[in-house]
C-alpha cells in the first residue's frame, strides 16, 4: 500500500517504466495471503487480464508469519501460506496470465530490535522474529519452484549485505 510515497519501491518502478506500462498497486497494507486470495478475483479478472497485464508480483508473508501468540489476527499458519500463494497463481493462470508474467515476493527480513521498539511504542511486545520470517520466505521460494513462476528473495538478498 505504502510503495508508491516517496523512495517506494512502486514509485521508482512507475518512473523505471514510464511510457512503456503503467503500475498499478493493489496493495492493501495489514493484509495477509489468507485475506488476499479472496480479493484477488475483484482486482483481476479475466477480462482485464490477458492482454493488458505484463507482469504481477505476489509480495505478501511478513504478516502471515506474525508470531500466532501474540498477532492472531494476522497470522497465518505456514502450511497455509503456501498454499495461499499456490491458490493466487492458479487462479492468475486460470485467467490467462502466464507464469512467466507472475513474480513472487519473498517478505524481507524483519530487523527484530526497530520492530520491537515500535511494538513496545506501541504498549505491544515483540510480535514478530526474523526466524520465522525466514521460514515464510523459504516456502515462497519453494512455491515459486513448484509453480514455475520467478522469485525475487528479499529476505536472503537484504541480508547479504548489512
Amino acid at each position: 500500500q505504502y510503495s508508491f510515497q516517496e523512495n517506494g519501491w512502486g514509485a521508482y518502478l512507475a518512473e523505471r517504466l514510464v511510457r512503456k506500462c503503467d503500475v498499478v498497486n493493489r496493495g492493501i497494507s495489514g493484509y495477509n495471503t489468507r485475506w488476499a486470495k479472496l480479493i484477488l478475483p475483484r482486482l483481476i479478472t479475466e477480462s482485464n487480464s490477458a492482454d493488458s497485464i505484463a507482469a504481477v508480483t505476489i509480495f505478501f508473508g511478513a504478516n502471515d508469519s506474525a508470531l500466532k501468540e501474540l498477532n492472531p489476527k494476522q497470522h497465518v499458519p505456514l502450511e497455509e501460506y503456501a498454499a495461499n500463494l499456490k491458490s493466487m497463481v492458479q487462479y492468475l493462470k486460470s485467467v490467462d496470465i502466464t507464469a512467466d508474467r507472475i513474480i513472487l515476493i519473498t517478505p524481507p527480513p524483519l530487523q527484530e530490535s526497530a520492530w520491537e521498539k515500535a511494538c513496545l511504542a506501541k504498549g505491544d511486545k515483540l510480535n514478530r522474529c526474523n526466524a520465522t520470517t525466514g521460514q515464510y520466505a523459504q516456502a515462497c521460494v519453494q512455491v515459486a519452484r513448484e509453480c514455475g513462476t520467478d522469485v525475487l528473495d528479499l529476505w536472503t538478498l537484504m541480508q547479504k549485505n548489512q
